[in-house]
């Protein structure tokens, strides 16, 4: 009997055992969204000047995965005004495809992204130590526990906007796709450029936009060589801006924009070049005032002298070179590709294809 007895009190232990482990990490399961959503309200409201929350997580186990649902993080008293980020849904996961090369990094996939930078509301004094960039962008990326490998974008948005400006001046990227692979230098680790970025989206005016290159994300500045191009936007999206600075509006014409940077050891060389096509200005039926006239017509009377009349274009190419913490444009180089432009050849319609990282590492030595 006694046998007996002892054998099955040893059979309940041996099932008991396993029920409670199994008690436990369901418990845990149920309880570990809480604490993460704990912690990452607490790191967002660490921040200097800021204040964030966000709405839920949501934990897979199964595939080692958690996704941030509603986080939001603006500026202090600034609660009448869109957020700086805005972000609805982040899948971070582990990168399971890098284990096979030995590495724990993660993935990152963010749905339908806002990010807006108000001027006047990032500039407004805050209590406590005046904050900067750098707080936020570290913060968000406590929010890893392991280094990101892969980052995809689905449908983002960008909005700059100067609200005191008069007019509001209001600059805008929608639909914004990117993907970004291997920042974790999980393979091709002799590349010196071994990761690889392309971003594209609609930006105001209906311009197409386009990003890529490849860069070097595991230095403290990153070496980088990336190509941007901006397509086919109507220029009267640029009214606002040309009124508020040049005091002119523009009654039709394409805006193009291409540039190259590359960046080696902290040195960057590169350009900017935009381009005015088929535009004209417009007449102002109301009186602006016999001096805004003046200006009208001599803002009308050079744009005719320096486009290129054969192809009704305006460009010019504006360089950029030096250390990224003192980055010099050459004004008098600027002055005289205008005049180039005008004179004796137009500039072509695309990146010049002519910077690349080599160049950036020449001249750094």
């Amino acid at each position: 009997m006694r046998t007996s007895k002892k054998r099955n009190g040893f059979r309940r232990k041996r099932y008991l055992l396993p029920l409670i482990i199994i008690g436990l990490l369901v418990l845990g399961r149920i309880l570990l969204p809480y604490f993460l959503k704990r912690s990452v309200n607490k790191t967002l409201n660490n921040i200097p000047g800021y204040e964030g929350h966000v709405e839920d997580i949501d934990v897979a186990l199964w595939r080692g995965a958690y996704v941030i649902e509603g986080l939001i993080l603006r500026k202090e008293a600034a609660d009448n005004q869109p957020p700086l980020l805005d972000f609805p849904e982040t899948d971070i996961s582990i990168d399971w495809r890098s284990l096979l090369n030995g590495k724990i990094v993660s993935e990152i996939e963010m749905h339908s992204p806002g990010f807006n930078y108000i001027f006047e509301v990032q500039k407004q004094e805050t209590t406590g130590r005046e904050p900067d960039a750098g707080d936020w962008t570290d913060a968000l990326k406590k929010l890893v526990p392991i280094s990101i490998n892969h980052l995809n974008v689905h449908n983002g948005e960008a909005n700059f906007a100067q609200l005191s400006s008069n007019p509001e001046i209001t600059i805008f990227l929608q639909q914004i796709n990117l993907q970004a692979t291997n920042l974790g230098n999980v393979v091709n680790e002799k590349e010196t450029l071994p990761s690889n970025l392309r971003a594209t989206a609609i930006s105001f005016g209906g311009g197409e936009v386009l990003l890529e290159g490849n860069l070097n994300v595991l230095k403290e500045i990153p070496d980088v060589d990336l190509e941007f191009s901006l397509k086919q936007a109507d220029v009267t999206a640029l009214n606002d801006l040309a009124n508020r600075y040049a005091g002119v509006d523009f009654e039709k014409g394409i805006f193009e924009l291409y540039s190259e940077v590359a960046i080696a050891d902290a040195y960057l060389k590169g350009y900017i070049k935009p381009m005015f096509i088929n535009t004209r200005l417009l007449g102002k039926e109301e009186d602006g005032g016999f001096f805004n006239k003046i200006w009208e017509g001599f803002v009308g009377i050079f744009k005719f002298i320096l486009k290129n009349q054969g192809t009704d274009t305006l460009a010019t190419r504006v360089p950029l070179e030096g250390d990224l913490n003192q980055v010099k444009t050459g004004i008098l180089t600027t002055i005289i590709n205008i005049f180039e432009n005008a004179w004796i050849n137009a500039f072509s319609g695309s990146v010049d294809e002519n910077i690349n990282f080599e160049d950036a590492a020449r001249n750094k030595e």
